[in-house]
């Protein structure tokens, strides 16, 4: 049965398709629709389930924020192009040429609170970067294990500001950022809004449990996340039951070292990896794995490890 009644239904109210336009924007809290619209939560929510039943919308929750993004691009696209269609001929709706310039305002308060947290966080990163090789020169080397193969859907697991996803998103068919930590997620939501990356999705989620579909990924990125796992067979594990046929596994950590104090000072669970453990690790979730490079050149070293799916896992799929 054809859900267009409902579609059209749902959109009677004409905050509702604000409130479409502003999701088309950028994702956005609840409390920041109602910032933007100027309405109560309480009724912004009523809207906001409305859309939802639709499928014109979905909600994810970040610790105590809900975040809302648009519904399934097989629903949403047709939708969107019969309102550019009209606004072609009609002229933009003054509503929504009012709530972009308020959206700014959104903006602006995501970046203080984002400045805010990296001030309170920046003199212990910059202490563990000066122990190893510039990070320039790190993502210089990621960039050359990725070589010139398509990246396709690209996942980067603890994405933390999202860095992974600036720099080789905009060459993705899709760009999906998961992190435990909601802050880390805004951070990575105001850089990569700056960045203007498209078809950028960020989630909140565990590496042990990650909320998406098995064989969605073409390209899995783990960057400077596995020395806080406890188990990180199986981080590995996890990540690898992401990759599509031909899809391949990045890990970018420190190898072994003795700097104790990371441990204390900034919760490293491990204190490097070894080759054999990582590949091991890697054999037991089904991809073949290589070190693709040792990065020395201060205390700490940083190794790039790739795993690959391996042929008969190719053959049992395909």
């Amino acid at each position: 049965m054809s859900k267009a009644p409902e579609t059209f239904r749902s959109l009677a109210d004409p905050t509702r398709l604000r409130i479409l336009g502003l999701l088309r924007a950028m994702e956005l809290s609840v409390g920041e629709l109602a910032q933007v619209l100027g309405q109560s939560q309480p009724r912004v929510s009523r809207h906001v389930k409305i859309l939802i039943d639709a499928g014109l919308a979905e909600r994810r929750k970040e610790g105590s924020w809900v975040f809302l993004s648009l519904g399934a691009a097989e629903r949403i696209d047709p939708l969107f192009a019969l309102l550019d269609g009209w606004s072609a001929i009609d002229g933009e709706d003054p509503w929504a040429l009012a709530d972009k310039a308020r959206l700014t305002a959104v903006k602006a308060d995501r970046a203080a609170a984002a400045e805010r947290y990296f001030a309170q966080h920046a003199s212990e990163w910059d202490e563990l970067r000066s122990l190893h090789i510039a990070e320039s020169e790190v993502e210089a080397a990621i960039a050359r294990a990725l070589g010139k193969r398509p990246v396709g859907r690209l996942v980067d697991i603890g994405t933390g500001t999202g860095r992974m996803i600036e720099l080789f998103g905009p060459a993705a068919n899709s760009a999906l950022g998961i992190d435990r930590s909601p802050e880390m997620l805004r951070l990575a939501r105001v850089k990569l809004g700056e960045a203007g990356i498209p078809a950028t999705e960020l989630r909140q989620g565990d590496m042990y449990a990650l909320p998406l579909p098995s064989q969605c990924a073409d390209t899995v990125i783990i960057h400077q996340v596995l020395h806080y796992a406890q188990q990180p067979a199986a981080a590995i594990a996890e990540a690898a039951r992401l990759l599509a046929p031909g899809g391949r596994l990045l890990v970018i950590d420190f190898a072994p070292h003795d700097r104790e104090e990371l441990r204390t000072r900034d919760a490293h669970t491990r204190l490097g990896f070894a080759d054999d453990a990582v590949l091991k690790w890697m054999d037991a979730a089904g991809l073949v794995g290589r070190v693709v490079e040792n990065l020395e050149g201060g205390e700490l070293t940083v190794t790039i490890w790739e795993g690959m799916l391996a042929e008969a896992r190719l053959k049992v799929v395909a």
